[in-house]
């Protein structure tokens, strides 16, 4: 296999699997170890993927781009979705941010009645529009291309309610437990979420468990409840359950 071949197969499975060990790679391309580890070293050095922990992860200074984000896990953003809405009750107050999982809580949620919705996601707004007995507030800002809103107006907007529950997605979570993400404008946002939220739910698929991100949001003992679709890596099951952060996989 090229060279060029084996780099556009690399950065394909990265963009799929959110890590991928080295040796997967080099069974995937039938090259060797050593190969794959040129091959990861040139392109980390192009910053279109980090090496880590053996492997390759989404570089840690740009997202992958949204129309590959949401079709990626697919099947296991729907469980986590299905299960996050089953928490929660009619005629609740949620804020829901940015990010293509919570858009599955969107949709999943147009069961529901009597819901007031604030949200920083026009995907979301779009969808929970839809139904006249929702009260769905957008906050102000600039929009980006993946319709996520950000800024200092958005943060302060978010800042004038109290609501019974935050519906959060995040790029990435590092070993010690670390919130990550890409725009560092989305990360206060999602800040302001937390802090005004009675109770904190973390939608993250297994995928994103070692993604590398450059900034740093909260930690995930900040969530009262996370849902995944596969049990994390065993030192974050240890810090959920030192902080009591219940844990529900989703399959």
């Amino acid at each position: 296999m090229a060279k060029h071949v084996r780099h556009d197969q690399i950065l394909k499975l990265v963009a799929e699997h959110g890590y991928i060990s080295n040796e997967e790679l080099a069974s995937h391309c039938q090259v060797t170890s050593q190969t794959i580890r040129r091959d990861l070293k040139e392109l980390a050095q192009n910053q279109q993927i980090s090496r880590h922990h053996g492997g390759a992860t989404n570089s840690s200074v740009s997202n992958t781009a949204y129309a590959q984000r949401r079709v990626m896990q697919h099947q296991q953003k729907e469980s986590i979705a299905q299960a996050i809405c089953q928490a929660i009750p009619n005629a609740s107050s949620l804020f829901i941010n940015i990010g293509t999982t919570t858009e599955e809580v969107a949709k999943g949620l147009m069961n529901h009645t009597g819901l007031q919705v604030i949200t920083n996601n026009l995907n979301v707004a779009k969808i929970l529009s839809a139904k006249d007995d929702f009260d769905v507030l957008v906050a102000g800002g600039t929009i980006r291309k993946d319709g996520g809103i950000v800024g200092q107006g958005t943060e302060d907007f978010i800042n004038q309610f109290k609501v019974d529950y935050a519906i959060l997605g995040i790029s990435g979570v590092d070993s010690d437990g670390a919130l990550l993400d890409y725009d560092y404008r989305e990360v206060r946002v999602s800040q302001a979420i937390i802090r005004n939220a009675r109770t904190v739910l973390l939608a993250v698929d297994h995928s994103k468990f070692g993604r590398n991100a450059s900034i740093r949001l909260g930690n995930i003992t900040d969530a009262q409840q996370v849902f995944t679709d596969q049990p994390p890596p065993e030192a974050i099951v240890k810090l959920l359950n030192e902080h009591e952060v219940t844990l529900h996989i989703c399959q």
